[in-house]
């Protein structure tokens, strides 16, 4: 049976996924057979265009007319509309992957989680960073004991897009929109990784604190010749940080920033035990520092082995592969997970967990004290 893909978005992350389905032939040969059947957004030229390009055979307008023509849907739109299509296709029992966060409230992100569990069908959330190779092998070692009692997790995911209070204004900036800023649209990856790494052995976060900032509080629209038409104001937060402590004991740090100069997408974690210590960044994404015993300094593996999660089906070992290559894992997984009729993860429920923290960062913040997790 073919799999006949529907996409709501065709911009950063629909380009980034219509590319992962066109390479997963390819390179995943056992993957379920797939057609790229319809596009969907606003702007009938832009889509015509962008259809012809990911290579699919038809485009549609309305979102609930493209449900009657697919067997499954990627809601790649933004945050603030997640939740009604997602709801709609798994109510008729259409498997659905969401890009992150999963809503832009906890509200509406509660009543996805509840869809996905009343559907008859897989549904995940795009937390594409789970499918790195080294990622994976972090991972591994966590589960197989080797950095003991996890005693501190620290995150960060940085980036400089928005340091030109010039820098024009867009949907990420508008609460009712996005939900937050940089908590949302950067810490959502790096609370995720840490509760795929670390979940299992510290628990969930018992309580925490938050600090959301704003630096520019209003942004300039730009008008197709290039000359500002309005200053509209930003609603939602340009850097966060957060505190966390884990039901066993153990401690976490996170921030992000999209006015960090220097910062193109700097996404770390790092996670310290009794035994050993390990650190991950996305700007060296096919490396794992790894600090056993008593060493006195990392060791700097080199991910990249056939036997190492997903790289047999890239290229000789030492070839190293790039940030597009998450895609390919995450819709090889879950188009798999469609075919077999089994589950995915990260799931729905997955996401409405990294929710509950997006919202008491927010909530702290407000307090200005720390809160526990609701």
């Amino acid at each position: 049976m073919t799999l006949r893909i529907g996409v709501l978005g065709y911009r950063f992350m629909g380009k980034a996924h219509s590319n992962a389905m066109a390479r997963l032939p390819m390179f995943f040969p056992d993957a379920p057979e797939i057609e790229r059947h319809t596009l969907v957004g606003r702007d009938e030229g832009a889509l015509a265009d962008a259809a012809d390009r990911f290579g699919f055979s038809h485009t549609a307008t309305d979102w609930e007319a493209a449900l009657d023509e697919v067997d499954v849907f990627y809601n790649l739109g933004p945050n603030h509309v997640h939740a009604e299509p997602s709801i709609a296709a798994l109510e008729a029992g259409i498997p659905v992957l969401c890009e992150k966060p999963l809503a832009p409230t906890l509200e509406e992100a509660a009543a996805m989680r509840d869809a996905a569990a009343a559907a008859d069908a897989p549904a995940g959330t795009a937390f594409n960073y789970r499918f790195i190779p080294a990622i994976r092998y972090a991972k591994g070692l966590i589960e197989d004991g080797e950095l003991g009692e996890i005693r501190q997790v620290r995150g960060r995911y940085l980036q400089d897009w928005l340091v030109d209070p010039e820098a024009p204004w867009a949907w990420r900036m508008d609460a009712e929109m996005a939900g937050s800023g940089a908590l949302g649209d950067l810490g959502a990856h790096t609370i995720d990784l840490a509760n795929f790494l670390v979940g299992d052995a510290v628990g969930g976060i018992e309580r925490l604190s938050g600090q959301l900032t704003t630096f520019v509080d209003e942004r300039p629209v730009y008008d197709e010749n290039g000359r500002i038409e309005e200053y509209r104001d930003v609603t939602v937060d340009d850097a966060y940080n957060a505190q966390v402590a884990y039901e066993s004991g153990a401690t976490g740090g996170f921030e992000a920033s999209r006015v960090a100069e220097g910062h193109k997408n700097d996404h770390a974690i790092a996670v310290h035990g009794t035994e050993g210590s390990l650190k991950f960044s996305l700007e060296r994404l096919n490396e794992l520092e790894v600090l056993r015993g008593r060493n006195r300094g990392y060791e700097t593996v080199l991910v990249t082995e056939e036997s190492d999660p997903y790289v047999d089906h890239w290229w000789p070992p030492g070839h190293v592969i790039g940030w597009e290559h998450t895609f390919v894992h995450e819709n090889y997984e879950f188009l798999s997970a469609v075919d077999e009729g089994g589950s995915f993860e990260p799931s729905f429920d997955d996401g409405y967990e990294v929710q509950r923290v997006l919202a008491a960062i927010q909530r702290a913040d407000d307090r200005g004290e720390w809160v526990t997790v609701g």
